[in-house]
């Protein structure tokens, strides 16, 4: 869709860049999504890959022909399971604070396609994100891969990765923090050579495309480890360290466990916020009060500050309270008081055991109220063995349609363990969020708090139809 054509010129002081008759295709940045959606979309996938697919070489040249934008920034580069947006935020807001202007990417968002990317979790200006669609769309018309296998179209997360790369060229970033899509191996950021590499806690997911044992998906993590390059990672079950740890002596990179820098970290939940206490193995001692909730963020804001260190990018105070201050959507979001409200996209048995022990504590009451969903590739017995005990409502609901779920079956598995157990929890199938959220709010009687859990698709849902629900009490008001 071709709206008209635009032509910038440098300015007088020969530091904007040069724009030549650049097609102003779009005029709104949805419009660009729209079209970066149309493409062939592997997040939408819970199968395995294929050469065709998922392969770096496409997306190599794809950089080559945008003149590798990627280059003129530094970077920082995070893969793991659980903990990787929580972490490249708490970084990116630290290098903010200290003086640098720095790119996130991360994904998937929640609502918004400009949560993927962000000026250290500020969005950028429309006119910035407008402007760089514009030149990536110019730019990537005549581009073409062929190779044995014939000719292939890039793919939805090839494009937003590629604009996420020129868009933090164009305004002039100093650093970039990239968080992988989905393993690392053959994740399209993984062209990128970052001055430090960042591991965090690798738990089974997506197996039927990362692989089945924790050691596999430790592997395909591992291949973000650059020759030379440090690597920070967190705590690790065993298998995962080994795998991790052998990769880092393979490409002679220096490994900073977070094991090894710390003797402890505390973490408890308050009205005020997470309040994390990290003793340094050198006797140091960081105090925080973190507006980001959750057990887990003592583990992620701990391993932020390591790698800030590493890089020697720490700074005593500033670097703190930019990490006190992060917060980011759907990581224990609390969006409604009275009956409480709490969105998180915990998706794994591991990070739902994390999110059940903060959110009990922090609502240690009798009844509560869960609302659940996931898509067909998680580990739903574990995660239903760990819900149910802790619930006396669980509504069902489908998490969207971006991807493929089946919330008949997972209405069935919860019902048969809840029968196993011989609990008095309740259990309820709504499939569409306007209605869970609707019968939530009317069983909690504004007093039973509220979880919404299982998917970051589900997240997304619910607080689009809190909004909306929201905007109709506002306008049925006299």
């Amino acid at each position: 869709m071709l709206y008209q054509r635009m032509i910038y010129h440098r300015n007088v002081d020969q530091t904007t860049p040069l724009y030549y008759s650049i097609c102003m295709y779009y005029s709104t940045f949805d419009q660009f999504c729209t079209y970066a959606d149309s493409l062939t979309n592997l997040e939408k996938k819970t199968g395995g890959y294929t050469v065709r697919e998922y392969r770096l070489d496409r997306m190599k040249a794809l950089l080559d022909h945008l003149g590798n934008p990627q280059l003129a920034y530094r970077k920082i580069h995070l893969a793991g399971s659980k903990g990787k947006g929580s972490t490249a935020s708490f970084i990116a807001g630290a290098l903010t604070a200290g003086g640098y202007k720095t790119g996130l990417y991360m994904s998937p968002h929640l609502v918004d396609y400009r949560e993927r990317f962000t000026l250290g979790g500020t969005f950028f200006d429309d006119h910035d994100l407008i402007r760089t669609a514009n030149n990536l769309h110019e730019r990537i018309n005549d581009f073409v891969f062929k190779d044995d296998l014939g000719t292939s179209r890039v793919t939805t997360f090839e494009v937003y990765t590629a604009f996420a790369f020129l868009l933090f060229k164009e305004t002039r970033c100093d650093w970039a923090v990239i968080e992988t899509g989905l393993g690392g191996r053959l994740d399209a950021t993984n062209i990128i050579i970052p001055d430090l590499s960042v591991i965090t806690p690798i738990e089974l997911e997506h197996t039927a495309i990362l692989g089945n044992s924790i050691s596999k998906i430790a592997y395909e993590k591992s291949k973000i480890i650059k020759e030379g390059v440090p690597v920070c990672i967190s705590r690790q079950k065993d298998e995962a360290r080994k795998v991790l740890t052998q990769e880092a002596q393979t490409q002679s990179s220096r490994l900073y466990d977070i094991e090894a820098a710390v003797e402890s970290i505390c973490s408890d939940t308050e009205d005020a916020g997470e309040v994390v206490k990290i003793s340094w193995i050198d006797g140091n001692t960081t105090q925080l009060t973190l507006a980001m909730r959750g057990e887990v963020q003592g583990e992620n804001s701990a391993l932020a500050l390591l790698a800030l260190k590493v890089l020697g990018l720490y700074e005593k105070g500033i670097s703190e309270k930019a990490i006190e201050k992060t917060v980011l959507p759907g990581r224990m979001q609390l969006v409604n008081t009275f009956p409480p409200l709490v969105i998180d996209g915990a998706h794994t048995s591991e990070s739902m055991r994390h999110l059940l022990n903060t959110f009990t504590r922090w609502y240690d009451q009798k009844e509560r109220i869960v609302i659940f969903g996931a898509i067909e590739d998680k580990d739903h017995i574990h995660m239903a063995r760990l819900i149910i005990p802790l619930f006396s409502h669980i509504i069902i609901c489908r998490p969207g349609t971006f991807k493929k779920s089946n919330i008949e079956a997972l209405f069935n598995l919860f019902q048969k363990e809840i029968d196993r157990q011989k609990s008095s929890t309740r259990l309820y199938l709504e499939s569409e969020s306007d209605d869970a959220l609707s019968l939530a709010f009317d069983l909690s009687g504004k007093t039973v708090p509220i979880l919404c859990t299982g998917s970051f698709y589900l997240g997304g849902e619910i607080l689009l139809a809190y909004r909306r629900q929201s905007d109709q009490r506002e306008v049925a008001c006299p």
